[in-house]
């Protein structure tokens, strides 16, 4: 035993993992604007190096939920990152498993910093979204690394140079700063004064003793 773990769940954690062949021979649906999908979802989140973003496609492929999140780095087993999915699915979206087949898909995207190329952190994050997909009623979608070149959909080979895990910093920033200075806003308009209504005294007695 090393640091409180033994051999049986090191090699268990291997396991929960999946290596770019197996996702590419998954069965994983095609999205179907990776360019137009991966702009939009980068728009809504801006994600950094380190940040995580699942979202859910209707039939459609559109867009009808999102959660974006920071995980523990250098992780290698996917049932902390499963969890970690499966968090985000129940707090933005129902699930679906009374249905006899999922209609709705789950996407991954993940913003790291290093090579485009498959690592074994991204084949943890397929195996996480694999189960956590099924687990919460979804088909397991796209799984997008987003890296200093550019993002690329692994194991279907679409790529583009933009956005990339800086281009976060080109997103708008919006601060308290952007309201007008108190001079120029208009003044209120002015009201004419009125004097106060006034209730007699002889009113307020014979109120307080009806």
């Amino acid at each position: 035993m090393i640091n409180g773990i033994d051999r049986g769940q090191l090699s268990s954690a291997r396991k929960r993992m999946l290596d770019l062949e197996t996702w590419s021979n998954s069965g994983i649906p095609l999205l179907r604007a990776p360019r137009e999908f991966v702009a939009e979802l980068h728009q809504r989140h801006l994600p950094q190096p380190g940040t995580t973003v699942v979202a859910v496609l209707d039939a459609q492929h559109h867009v009808t939920a999102s959660a974006s999140f920071a995980a523990r780095a250098h992780i290698l087993d996917g049932w902390h990152h499963r969890n970690a999915i499966l968090t985000q699915l129940r707090q933005v979206t129902p699930h679906d498993l009374r249905l006899a087949s999922p209609t709705r898909t789950a996407v991954l995207l993940r913003c790291r910093e290093g090579s485009a190329d498959w690592t074994e952190q991204d084949g943890a994050w397929m195996w996480a979204l694999r189960d956590a997909s099924a687990l919460h009623g979804l088909r397991c979608g796209s799984y997008i690394a987003l890296t200093p070149t550019g993002w690329q959909s692994l194991g279907d080979g679409r790529r583009g140079r933009n956005p990339h895990s800086g281009s976060w910093a080109d997103g708008p920033v919006h601060t308290v700063t952007e309201f007008a200075p108190r001079a120029a806003r208009e003044p209120a308009p002015e009201r004419p004064w009125r004097p106060a209504a006034i209730t007699s005294i002889d009113t307020v007695r014979r109120a307080a003793t009806s």
